[in-house]
């Protein structure tokens, strides 16, 4: 019940954050509650991703996506992610959910959420590929048409060497995913 009020929270207060431009961040903040938590009472693994969740749909909304999905029966989806946790957030503090959207390539956009504590260091880093799927054309589309359609011109920048080899490694896991046993 707890994440669907840290929803509605975010849903509730996402115009106040004004409009959502590529290049720009979503920065949410939380404290680590005992629903949060794990055996060592730091947040648990899988808050992380609850978390990074928000965040890319506090993106959605702001960047107008979100109608725009429900207009052209798009559905933005994730493919798939990979965290690194440097720091714990121990139980009782605040921190920050800082996402952006970093760059994308034909339909494939990279995310990035990043976990800050109140002194500014790094709890945690996730990284996320997701793309938008088109249920009338049975296809995912191309994010340079998405950014079109909600009234940008913006060229993404090449993915940086940490982000290719991500976007490999998940291509590679994707199709093993695919083979039949």
């Amino acid at each position: 019940m707890y994440v669907w009020g840290r929803l509605l929270r975010m849903g509730l207060t996402a115009k106040s954050r004004g409009p959502y431009r590529m290049g720009d961040e979503s920065r949410l903040t939380f404290r680590c509650t005992p629903t949060d938590i794990d055996s060592n009472l730091h947040l648990n693994n899988a808050r992380y991703m609850m978390l990074a969740d928000i965040g890319r749909v506090d993106i959605f909304i702001r960047a107008g996506l979100i109608g725009l999905a429900r207009k052209r029966r798009w559905a933005p989806m994730m493919g798939g992610l990979q965290s690194v946790y440097v720091r714990e957030i121990r139980l009782w503090r605040k921190f920050d959910v800082v996402s952006t959207v970093e760059t994308w390539e034909d339909t494939q956009v990279i995310g990035r959420h990043r976990f800050e504590l109140e002194s500014g260091e790094t709890a945690a880093l996730v990284m996320t590929t997701a793309g938008v799927y088109d249920f009338s054309a049975r296809r995912f589309v191309p994010i340079d048409e998405m950014v079109r359609e909600l009234g940008h011109e913006i060229k993404p920048r090449p993915p940086s060497a940490e982000e290719r080899i991500f976007m490999d490694s998940h291509a590679g896991l994707r199709k093993l995913a695919k083979v039949k046993s």
